[in-house]
């Protein structure tokens, strides 16, 4: 089943439709602050007059190129950075008539879990202001929960687009690694990142998704999509948690999921992940790794900020990068490089390669007697700003059920649970490499029992 390419086509044509839609998103940023650039200029960006996403706005991640937008990164170091060209996934939905209206606030170079990590802004949560939208594509998925958008674009590198969407009330995907090019989305930990979405209903994520899918020439590791096949997902392995993994109303919605799908026919059966204490340090020492090499780049000599007063290219270097980056990155950066030095390898960036292997082990294990495989997103629904609720450290270490997916390569799926004290709270599903329609079928048939539900403020008044 897809979209109605002519639900917004209208939003394009009729100007005071266009006037009230802009209006509706500067309410809400009042309040969200979600994007980091709006334009409210309807014919900025090259869109195609026709196709499937006909006359559709979305938002992108301000880590993925679009020219004509700034590309911050939610960072100093790049601010009022003016990009050059698009990417190719953006380009993609662009020629099937979708339209980019701006660009999404974000955990400074994807490093975080709330958004607070950004160097230009706070982004709050729609359903209640004084919490995290979660991240680092927080702003992507707020945007979608206030209705400003009907998808945006993310970067899901440990779970930056499935956390937030379960902390926002939205469909969350990250696609099988190399099926969506990375061209144009700014490197951070290239071996566990691609572009992902967050959207309102899972027949836009699919859509969405089967119109960015593909080889493309600018990015080597984008490789052919061969699905198996295989029509029918009858038996979801069910990952086994105890009374004391998840706060009180995660659980409970982890628990109403597993009946929803009981009662849908489906056969579950409780595995458990013996790797998964590993996920968390495997993940943060290739993901740091990689970042300690991909950020060199930001030097404050080719672009960027360039710190005024210093006297050799070195200090230029030293002085640029210790203004421009903020505390997290400069952590990661260091503990990258850390375990990178010579004779730290094989302790550690080396050993962390064994535990990924074992991983990909474990879900293929699995996946010989179920077709997909449910996990919590998160153990909590979303915290409070601060880290008043959880500090820096516990949220590492409760990134190790969205974690797992990218170690893997696999694709996964938040999908919106139940709402248990005014906040949302979802589940995720993961399947073989490239089995992206299983995830969108059991999210189809859960979202007639639940589909996403909309916070105070939302309306639909702007859309046909």
């Amino acid at each position: 089943m897809s979209i109605k390419s002519d639900r917004w086509q209208n939003l394009l044509s009729d100007d005071s439709l266009w006037k009230s839609y802009n209006e509706y998103v500067n309410k809400w940023e009042k309040s969200i602050g979600s994007f980091l650039q709006f334009d409210a200029d309807k014919t900025k960006g090259d869109s195609s007059s026709d196709g499937l996403l006909k006359g559709m706005p979305f938002g992108v991640k301000d880590n993925i190129a679009v020219k004509g937008f700034d590309m911050t990164c939610g960072s100093k170091i790049l601010e009022n950075f003016n990009c050059p060209y698009t990417s190719t996934a953006v380009q993609k939905l662009q020629g099937a008539g979708a339209v980019v209206v701006g660009k999404m606030n974000m955990d400074e170079f994807g490093m975080g879990s709330s958004t607070d990590n950004s160097a230009l802004g706070e982004t709050n949560n729609p359903w209640d202001k004084s919490r995290v939208a979660g991240g680092s594509s927080g702003g992507s998925a707020a945007s979608v929960a206030a209705g400003q958008v009907p998808f945006a674009l993310g970067s899901d590198t440990g779970g930056s687009v499935r956390q937030p969407a379960s902390f926002c009330g939205v469909y969350g995907l990250k696609p099988t690694y190399g099926t969506v090019s990375r061209y144009g989305l700014t490197a951070y930990a290239s071996s566990l990142e691609t572009i992902g979405i967050c959207a309102e209903s899972t027949a836009i994520t699919r859509d969405v998704f089967n119109t960015m899918k593909g080889i493309d020439n600018m990015d080597n590791t984008t490789v052919d999509y061969k699905p198996s096949g295989k029509d029918d997902t009858e038996i979801i392995a069910v990952l086994k948690v105890g009374e004391n993994d998840l706060s009180e109303d995660v659980l409970n919605s982890y628990r109403v999921s597993q009946q929803r799908l009981k009662d849908l026919g489906y056969k579950l059966i409780e595995v458990e992940l013996p790797t998964l204490k590993y996920v968390v340090p495997a993940y943060y020492v290739i993901a740091t790794a990689e970042a300690s090499a991909n950020l060199a780049r930001f030097n404050g000599i080719r672009y960027g900020l360039a710190q005024k007063g210093a006297e050799t290219p070195s200090d230029l270097m030293q002085m640029s990068r210790n203004s421009g980056f903020g505390d997290e990155v400069k952590l990661r950066i260091l503990l990258g490089t850390y375990v990178l030095r010579s004779g730290f390898q094989d302790q550690y960036y080396h050993r962390a390669q064994k535990i990924r292997t074992a991983i990909l082990n474990d879900f293929n294990r699995i996946f010989e007697e179920a077709d997909a495989l449910m996990l919590p997103v998160f153990p909590t629904a979303a915290f409070r700003h601060g880290s008043s609720d959880l500090t820096q450290l516990q949220q590492k270490a409760a990134d190790l059920y969205t974690c797992s997916a990218n170690l893997a390569g696999l694709p996964a799926l938040a999908v919106p649970s139940t709402i248990e004290k005014g906040l949302p709270v979802g589940v995720q599903f993961t399947a073989p490499a490239f089995e992206e329609e299983r995830l969108f079928r059991i999210s189809e048939k859960l979202e007639e029992i639940f589909p996403a539900q909309k916070p105070e403020g939302f309306s639909e008044e702007w859309k046909i």
